[in-house]
């Protein structure tokens, strides 16, 4: 993040963070909280060790962090605008063909695992196949690798087909609720679907379509294939950038389950703003 960028999130956070001075002692200053709230998020270190750098309390931290990170998640989530009229969905499909050379592609669905720290009393709710203890986060991205839609919150159990089940997008998907454009003729007479791209994982849907099965592949099913996943490859390539930027998801984050929802989605909308600023 550059100096500007910096002091453009600062001005806008500050109302939302800033405290009062007491008579016993002057508060932690808004530059501060920022700094300290980015500096976890970027490097993944526990409380106690950014307790020295920063030369904040522990207690304190552990309430600055999330309630800054509630602020940026709110000053910026314009950043993360999903689709509304069938102009804007036209110019996602537009990105895709161009950049990706997949027509008429809406976005790229995947959920993205987030190791957490065990909680207190859960058993093995979060407990999934990987070993660890995770929730969901479900995003869709456009072309350039910025997200469109997130959900977090869904415990690491569920797979990605049944997390979508449960997501706002995919109710209104399948009530016909998200003005997408009506099918088009590419470069042929038949009309083709919107569709969004996704893997095995998910259902088959006619507006949501993955790959065919290695079982049954021909040398058009491999080209199709091919471009299914040129298209669907910026999901991942969204959070492989994600967490390079933000290494807290390198680590199993030891916050409660509503605040580590508050800090991916923090992580989410800064990464669209730095796609867009830096």
């Amino acid at each position: 993040m550059d100096e500007e960028t910096y002091v453009e999130l600062l001005s806008l956070v500050s109302p939302f963070i800033a405290k009062c001075d007491t008579v016993m002692r002057k508060a932690v200053s808004p530059h501060e909280r920022l700094s300290a709230t980015l500096r976890f998020l970027a490097t993944g270190r526990s409380l106690k060790d950014m307790e020295y750098s920063t030369a904040i309390s522990r207690p304190a931290l552990s309430k600055i962090i999330p309630e800054t990170c509630e602020a940026i998640y709110e000053v910026l989530k314009q950043y993360i605008q999903f689709p509304k009229t069938a102009s804007e969905w036209l110019k996602i499909a537009s990105d895709f063909d161009e950049k990706w050379q997949f027509p008429h592609c809406l976005g790229a669905i995947d959920g993205k695992h987030v190791r957490i720290v065990q909680p207190k009393d859960s058993g093995s709710y979060y407990f999934n196949y990987k070993k660890t203890h995770n929730i969901v986060l479900m995003a869709i991205a456009n072309a350039h690798c910025e997200f469109i839609y997130c959900d977090v919150g869904t415990n690491g159990r569920i797979s990605d087909g049944g997390v979508i089940n449960n997501t706002l997008f995919y109710e209104k998907l399948v009530n016909k609720q998200l003005n997408i454009p009506e099918p088009e003729p590419v470069t042929f007479d038949l009309d083709l679907e919107y569709v969004f791209v996704g893997d095995d994982a998910f259902a088959l849907r006619p507006d949501l379509i993955k790959p065919y099965s290695r079982d049954s592949l021909n040398n058009e099913r491999k080209i199709c294939n091919y471009r299914i996943s040129r298209a669907r490859r910026v999901v991942e390539n969204s959070f492989g950038i994600l967490a390079s930027r933000f290494r807290i998801f390198h680590t199993a984050i030891n916050l409660d389950v509503e605040t580590i929802e508050s800090v991916v989605l923090a992580c989410c909308a800064l990464h669209n703003l730095l796609r867009k600023k830096s």
